[in-house]
């Protein structure tokens, strides 16, 4: 995914000759913490946040270009980075949004915060048999049933609780991917257990060609 799927294209951008007190009103009314400041031509030259109204308005200060953080002070991401990379700056920074740009400098989106939330609140409702389906496709000629069978062997060695190949089946087709990762105690290890089942699977069919 790159940072264009992500953005929410639905945003206020501002001039540098601004009111403070009319986009303090702006902001207020399309419920907005950040806001870019673009030129003529669309393309960014500063960041207004609510603490920078408070601050202008607490001091006096008249027009946005007194109160806003200059360009080279701004986190950006290009169109076709990765989604990730915003997502990164985002989390390291606490940021509440990042503006996405083109090769112009032109300000085309915002990742938001709250839209990253809401990626992982989708991925999180995934179900946990749509990841192994996935998972079969790119074992090229494996089975189902030789996957659930392998499961079963990682989970039983796992947990130490025998479980044979149709009960892992019936416990990963309403699981969600949110519940497997607290069940197994977080996200790497229940990468760390697909990837002994891709493991068993492998082995399984290369002892068996052996005889």
């Amino acid at each position: 995914m790159e940072a264009n799927e992500l953005m929410d294209k639905n945003f206020v951008y501002l001039n540098c000759d601004d009111s403070v007190v009319e986009v303090s009103k702006v902001m207020e009314e399309i419920r907005r913490f950040t806001c870019p400041v673009v030129n003529d031509n669309k393309q960014l030259v500063g960041w207004i946040t609510s603490f920078d109204i408070t601050r202008g308005l607490r001091e006096g200060n008249e027009k946005i270009s007194e109160i806003m953080s200059g360009y080279e002070d701004i986190a950006t991401v290009h169109e076709n980075d990765p989604a990730r990379k915003a997502v990164i700056l985002t989390a390291n920074n606490k940021y509440v949004t990042v503006p996405v740009l083109n090769d112009d400098n032109q300000v085309i989106g915002m990742v938001r915060a709250c839209d990253i939330v809401e990626l992982v609140s989708q991925l999180y409702d995934i179900k946990v048999e749509k990841l192994y389906k996935a998972m079969q496709n790119q074992l090229k000629g494996v089975t189902w049933e030789e996957l659930m069978s392998a499961s079963a062997i990682v989970s039983t060695k796992t947990t130490g609780k025998k479980i044979t190949p149709e009960e892992y089946e019936s416990s990963i087709v309403n699981a969600t991917f949110g519940e497997a990762i607290w069940a197994t105690g977080g996200l790497e290890k229940f990468f760390a257990g697909l990837i002994s089942v891709g493991e068993m699977v492998i082995a399984r069919r290369v002892g068996r060609a052996r005889k």
